[in-house]
């Protein structure tokens, strides 16, 4: 359970993985820095702020509760005055101070934060030995600081700067910032890095599919250029072996027509009608598989990859394929348009509907859009096949003696043929029990 929310949360892409395998160990510095300077040097640079105004405050005290004999008064007075120590404060301490006569402190004034400096400003003024009570709520006018002394109360004000560091803030700052700009580079380099990759996959996408990919020029680190040259020469590979069958085949194809020819010249001279029939049926059966192969290498090296308007396309197969004793359906659930081979589409969907009629009364086809797919569903209300010859039914001159026999016609090419022309463009085809009783035949073809 666990796991699979960790891979919700990771990207998909390479470019995002790397980019968090950057990221997560510079946030993890950056947190680790904040917090170590945060427990030892802010801590320290707060103690030392908060000692030194401690310091100057108890001065201030010292001076005012300081007595000496006047011989002129012949009393006791304060070694300095009010005014005296206010002056001396403001030029040499930087301290505004204020007394209240015969005042005492309101606690509920006190309103200590939890922080750094609040605790260490605490722990200084308990050194005095003396009630207080201070004011750190808005630090940028200063801080207010009160303290008893017997009767009477002792304001003092203490600048910002004397009390708080600016520079803490700074280097924090400045090591986030430093993080943003290394993170930025880093997304520059993965991302010229992980280019090829996105080409590479665009062009795996499109040779899968039956188009022609162009030549991948390598670019990169040494491992995704040794990735492209493969991809090229793989291509170069299946190019050459496909052309290779192709051109094999159409010329078996080809050279087999010359003695089909002579042997229907030659049957044609028999006086036995029943033998001249049976061997006529025999040749016109190998006459329509050569006819299959031929026309299957001619769609494979001429058709053009052009937009295909399936609602169209369907129509037109539809039209061609009337039939007065067959009943066949359509129904658009979602019009599609994609980019293919038109003439080899039309021909798988041709081959599979024909299929259908041989041994069916009523044929459906249905067109939709899932996923991202092209999905052309074909069934009919025959016999059916059982589930486990769904296989068998895509190998060449396949048939089912059950269901289906010669007398009705057909190569046994045909669903082969429709599967390859559909994996040619990067599709497949599935089979499965029609609810109408008989085959269900589903084609999926990107778009």
């Amino acid at each position: 359970m666990q796991n699979n929310s960790i891979k919700k949360i990771v990207p998909k892409s390479l470019l995002g993985r790397s980019l968090v395998i950057v990221f997560v160990p510079i946030v993890s510095i950056v947190l680790i820095t904040c917090l170590v300077f945060y427990q030892t040097s802010w801590d320290v640079i707060s103690k030392r702020l908060s000692q030194s105004v401690v310091g100057d405050i108890g001065l201030v005290i010292d001076l005012l509760e300081k007595k000496e004999i006047s011989e002129a008064k012949n009393i006791i007075e304060p070694k300095l005055n009010l005014n005296e120590a206010k002056l001396l404060s403001e030029k040499y301490l930087n301290l505004e101070i204020e007394l209240l006569e015969n005042e005492f402190l309101n606690y509920k004034d006190f309103k200590p934060k939890k922080r750094v400096l609040d605790t260490r400003l605490s722990q200084e003024l308990k050194a005095l030995n003396r009630e207080f009570v201070f004011d750190s709520e808005d630090l940028e006018s200063g801080l207010k600081i009160k303290i008893q002394l017997d009767n009477n109360i002792l304001i003092v004000n203490v600048n910002k700067d004397r009390i708080y560091s600016g520079r803490a803030f700074v280097f924090i700052l400045w090591m986030i910032f430093s993080s943003i700009i290394l993170f930025f580079i880093a997304f520059l380099f993965m991302k010229n890095q992980t280019r090829p990759l996105k080409k590479l996959s665009i062009l795996a996408e499109t040779f899968g599919r039956g188009q022609d990919a162009p030549f991948l020029k390598s670019s990169g680190s040494i491992e995704i250029r040794q990735t492209a040259n493969a991809f090229n020469l793989m291509r170069t590979r299946i190019k050459r072996f496909l052309k290779q069958r192709t051109e094999m085949l159409a010329g078996v194809s080809h050279d087999l027509r010359t003695p089909l020819t002579r042997m229907k010249l030659q049957i044609a001279m028999l006086k036995d009608k029943k033998i001249k029939e049976e061997i006529e049926n025999d040749i016109s059966e190998m006459t329509t598989m050569l006819d299959s192969y031929l026309s299957f290498t001619r769609g494979e090296v001429l058709d053009p990859i052009e937009e295909i308007d399936f609602k169209n396309l369907l129509k037109e197969v539809l039209h061609s394929l009337k039939t007065k004793d067959k009943k066949i359906d359509l129904m658009i659930i979602n019009e599609t348009i994609s980019s293919g081979r038109p003439a080899q589409i039309r021909r798988c969907i041709v081959n599979i509907i024909e299929n259908a009629k041989r041994y069916a009364n009523f044929v459906n086809i249905s067109l939709d859009r899932k996923n991202e797919d092209v999905v052309i569903i074909i069934e009919d209300d025959g016999q059916g096949v059982p589930r486990e010859n769904y296989k068998d039914i895509f190998r060449p001159f396949f048939t089912l003696d059950k269901s289906r026999n010669k007398s009705v016609g057909g190569s046994g090419l045909g669903m082969s043929i429709s599967r390859d022309i559909v994996r040619s463009h990067g599709g497949d085809i599935n089979l499965d029990k029609s609810t109408l009783g008989g085959l269900k035949v589903i084609i999926n073809l990107p778009t």
